[in-house]
C-alpha cells in the first residue's frame, strides 16, 4: 500500500508540511496547486526537494472547469491543461485531477464531455502523462462517481481514468458498493477523508469540515473496501479541508493521518480478507478488560492531601513499594496509586504539572501485542530503567506526555502487585465502592479528535456523539469512548478557552491528563453516609437544583430528601436512572465522583454537567485573583 496525503490538509509553508508528512511515514504527496504557488522556488527545485525527503509527487491539482465548454473557452481549457501540463513535467508527476466543471457556461452531455478528455488524453499521451476524472458532490453536470465513470469508460482512452474520493460519493449517500463494478485499472487514484454527519450545503462541508478516516461519521470503510474489491493497487491519499487542522500542529495531524490510513486499511483486509490489501503487519484492535491502576504523581503535603481524600472515599494502604517511595491504595476492584518518588518518570511529571494522574495501568487481553499495534499505529514507546525485583511492563506515551502500561495474565504481569509491593495489614470494610466507571480526560479542543483516533483504532472502542457542556464562561465539547465489552470508558472533554473549568484546569496544570476519576457503586445512599461518616465533603449543590429536580421527574419525597441530604445529583433515560456525586476540586482542580447506574442507563449525566461546574467554581478564587 503506497500511502499519500494532500498538503492541503495541514497547516504550514510547504516545506514545513512535507517535513511533517515525511516524518509521519507516508510514501507520498499530492501536490495542492495554491500550496506550490504559495512557495517561491521553481517547479524542478520543488520536485527535488520532495524527492530529497523520500517522497513521490503521486498527484498535481486540482484542476478546474474544463469539459463541456463552448469556444473560445474550450480552447483556452486546452490552453491551460498544456500549460499545466508543462508544470507537471518540471515537478516530476505523471497525473493531474481534473475536477467536474462548475463553470456557468458548461454544456451537459456525457458524450460531450467524453470528447474532450479524449483529446486530452492524446494531448497527454504525448507527454507519457495520465489525466484522472473525479465527480465534485457539487458539480453542476456531473456529481456522481457513476456518471464520471460512464464519461471516462466513452473516452476510451488508456492516459484518461477515474479519480474517486470518499467524500464526493458518501455525502451525497450513493451506494458505494456501486464501484464494484468498475475495472481496477481505470481507478487512477483513489481520495479519502471522512465528516461528521452534519446536514449542509454540500460544498460548504467539504471545504470545512472533512477529517481522517475514523474520526466522523462516514462509511469509509465500506468504500475502500469496494474500491480494493475492485484490484486497485495505487495510492491511497488523504485530501482533508478542515478548519481546526489549518490552524493545528502540522506533525500532530500529518501523524493522525497516517495512523488513520493504516488503521483503516487494517480493517479493510480483517473484513475481507481475500481482497490483496498491502499492509504494515500488526495484531487487532486489543480487548481491555478493565483498570489495572490509577497513577499519582504527589509530594509532601499535596500527597498528604490526596491521602486524605483517598481515606474519606473509603480506600485503605494495602501496599508498600518494595525499593520506592510508592503506595497503594485500593478498595473492590479499584487500585490507585501514589508516588511520592523525587526522580524517574513520576518526579519530572510532578514537577511539570504539581499533584496529577501519571500513569494508567490497563489489562488487556496480550500486553506485547497492545504494544505492538500501537507502535505500528505511530504511538512512541515508554521505557525507564527497571530496578532489581520490579517487573518490565510494556508502555506507550498518552495524552499530554502521560503513560499507559498493559498488564496482562497470560505474561504474568498481574503479579506486579505481589512481586512489587509488601502487602499491608488493613480490616477497613471501606464505603462500597467496587470499580472504575470512566476517566475524564481534559485537553484542548483541537486535540479531541487526535485522541479520539488514538483509542478506536487502538482497542475495540466505539465512541457517542460529540455534545457541548455548558459552562458559565463559555462551552466545552464532550465526546464518550466505550470498549464493547464496557471495561473502559473514557470521555474526552475538550476546552476551548482558559475561563472554563476544564480550560483552567489545563491552564493552571500545565496540561495535565486526567480532571476526574469516576467511581461505582452498588448503592449511592449507603456510600454516601459511610464516606461522611470518613470526613468526606462533598461539593454541595444549590436547593434550586432539587427544586428544579422535583419538576423534571417523578421522584417521591424520600427519595428527594436523601438526595438533597447526600448532595447526589440524578438523571434518567428511557433504559434507566443515573446517580451521581462529587468531591469538592483538590490540586488545581482534580475531582472523584462517585456514580450509579440502574438499569441500563448509558449515559453520563450530561444535563447535570452546567450545575456541577457552577458549583465547582463557587469554590475557585474569584476570577482576576493571584494564586496564594
Amino acid at each position: 500500500m503506497k500511502t499519500s496525503i494532500a498538503t492541503v490538509s495541514i497547516s504550514g509553508s510547504l516545506p514545513e508540511k512535507l517535513d511533517a508528512i515525511a516524518l509521519a511515514g507516508f510514501d507520498g504527496i499530492e501536490i495542492f496547486e495554491q500550496d506550490f504557488i504559495a512557495h517561491d522556488g521553481a517547479p524542478k527545485d520543488v520536485g527535488n526537494m520532495i524527492r530529497d525527503k523520500g517522497l513521490d509527487i503521486t498527484l498535481f491539482q486540482p484542476f478546474r472547469d474544463f469539459e463541456g465548454l463552448p469556444d473560445p473557452q474550450r480552447a483556452k481549457a486546452f490552453d491551460r491543461a498544456e500549460r499545466k501540463f508543462d508544470l507537471m513535467q518540471e515537478l516530476g508527476t505523471d497525473l493531474v485531477l481534473i475536477c467536474s466543471t462548475t463553470h456557468p457556461a458548461a454544456l451537459g452531455g456525457i458524450d460531450r464531455a467524453a470528447a474532450d478528455f479524449h483529446e486530452l488524453g492524446e494531448r497527454a499521451a504525448k507527454r507519457g502523462l495520465r489525466v484522472g476524472y473525479e465527480a465534485l458532490a457539487w458539480g453542476t453536470h456531473v456529481n456522481d462517481h457513476r456518471d464520471a465513470w460512464e464519461i471516462v469508460r466513452r473516452t476510451d482512452h488508456q492516459n484518461v481514468g477515474l479519480i474517486l474520493d470518499s467524500f464526493h460519493t458518501l455525502a451525497r449517500k450513493i451506494d458505494p458498493e456501486t464501484i464494484r463494478r468498475i475495472p481496477g485499472d481505470k481507478i487512477f487514484f483513489v481520495q479519502l477523508a471522512d465528516a461528521p454527519a452534519i446536514e449542509m450545503d454540500l460544498l460548504y462541508w467539504s471545504r470545512h469540515f472533512r477529517n481522517m478516516p475514523g474520526e466522523g461519521d462516514l462509511a469509509v470503510a465500506d468504500f475502500t473496501q469496494a474500491v480494493m474489491a475492485t484490484g486497485y493497487n495505487g495510492p491511497i491519499s488523504l485530501e482533508i479541508f478542515n478548519d481546526q487542522f489549518r490552524g493545528g500542529n502540522a506533525r500532530t495531524i500529518a501523524k493522525d493521518g497516517y495512523r488513520s490510513l493504516v488503521a483503516l486499511m487494517d480493517d479493510v483486509s480483517r473484513a475481507e480478507p481475500t481482497l490483496k490489501v498491502a499492509t504494515p503487519a500488526m495484531p487487532a484492535r486489543r480487548t481491555v478488560e478493565g483498570v489495572s491502576f490509577i497513577e499519582f504523581a504527589s509530594r509532601d503535603e499535596e500527597a498528604a492531601e490526596l491521602e486524605t481524600m483517598l481515606h474519606s472515599l473509603g480506600f485503605a494502604q494495602s501496599g508498600t513499594h518494595i525499593s520506592k517511595e510508592v503506595s497503594l491504595w485500593t478498595q473492590g476492584d479499584i487500585r490507585i496509586v501514589v508516588n511520592r518518588e523525587t526522580s524517574g518518570y513520576a518526579s519530572s511529571a510532578y514537577t511539570m504539572h504539581g499533584t496529577t494522574v501519571c500513569d494508567i495501568g490497563l489489562t488487556v487481553d496480550n500486553a506485547a501485542e497492545t504494544v505492538a499495534r500501537a507502535t505500528a499505529l505511530g504511538a512512541n514507546i515508554f521505557c525507564q530503567p527497571v530496578e532489581p525485583g520490579e517487573l518490565n511492563i510494556p508502555a506507550i506515551r498518552g495524552l499530554s506526555g502521560s503513560v499507559l502500561h498493559f498488564i496482562d495474565e497470560t505474561s504474568g504481569l498481574r503479579d506486579v502487585w505481589s512481586v512489587e509491593f509488601e502487602k499491608s495489614k488493613t480490616n477497613d470494610a471501606g464505603a462500597g465502592l467496587r470499580g472504575i466507571d470512566h476517566l475524564a480526560q481534559t485537553m484542548g479542543y483541537d486535540e479531541m479528535l487526535s485522541w479520539s483516533l488514538f483509542y478506536t483504532t487502538l482497542f475495540n472502542m466505539d465512541k457517542s456523539a460529540m455534545v457541548d457542556v455548558v459552562d458559565p464562561d463559555g462551552l466545552v465539547r464532550s465526546q464518550a469512548l466505550e470498549t464493547t465489552n464496557g471495561a473502559l470508558r473514557i470521555t474526552l472533554n475538550g476546552a476551548e478557552t482558559h475561563r472554563t473549568m476544564a480550560g483552567n484546569f489545563l491552564a493552571d496544570s500545565f496540561g495535565a491528563s486526567v480532571q476526574h476519576i469516576a467511581l461505582t457503586t452498588d448503592n449511592i445512599f449507603a456510600t454516601s453516609d459511610a464516606m461522611i461518616k470518613r470526613g468526606f465533603q462533598p461539593l454541595e449543590m444549590s436547593d434550586n437544583y432539587y427544586a428544579d429536580l422535583i419538576a423534571r421527574f417523578d421522584l417521591c419525597p424520600d427519595v428527594l430528601a436523601r438526595l438533597k441530604a447526600g448532595n447526589i445529583l440524578y438523571d434518567e433515560d428511557a433504559e434507566g436512572g443515573f446517580y451521581q456525586f462529587y468531591s469538592r476540586p483538590f490540586a488545581g482542580g482534580i475531582f472523584f465522583e462517585i456514580i450509579q447506574r440502574r438499569d441500563g442507563y448509558k449515559g453520563y449525566g450530561a444535563p447535570n454537567a452546567p450545575f456541577r461546574i457552577a458549583a465547582q467554581k463557587r469554590l475557585m478564587r474569584p476570577k482576576g485573583m493571584p494564586k496564594l
